[in-house]
């Protein structure tokens, strides 16, 4: 009874199952590309929000510099309506940007 053969007969690897963590490595791989990392989800946020800056102030610069054009043809009062329509835009789109920014000071009380 002392064959040299052991008591169970090793199994042979199965093609299946190589071929199957290939295509898991494979997956992995192309889940890595493809989901991005933290540091390029915050520039983008940081893009966006720049843009958003400057949106806001390009379009209280203009719109206000219009609507005080607009002001100043129909009552002639020219250069205080484009003046006073620039300066409106100009808070308007700094009290935007303050808003996107959380830092806009609580409301005082006093009145």
């Amino acid at each position: 009874m002392s064959d040299d053969k052991p008591a169970r007969e090793p199994i042979p690897e199965d093609a299946r199952i190589d071929a199957l963590e290939q295509r898991l490595k494979a997956a992995r791989e192309r889940e890595k590309k493809r989901s991005r990392t933290e540091s390029e989800r915050k520039s983008d946020a940081d893009y966006r929000s720049g843009s958003r800056v400057l949106a806001d102030l390009l379009g209280g610069l203009i719109g206000g510099s219009v609507l005080g054009f607009g002001v100043d043809t129909l009552a002639g009062t020219w250069p205080w309506g484009l003046l006073v329509g620039l300066f409106l835009g100009i808070g308007v789109a700094f009290r935007n940007i303050f808003r996107a920014a959380g830092t806009q000071s609580p409301p005082s009380d006093e009145g």
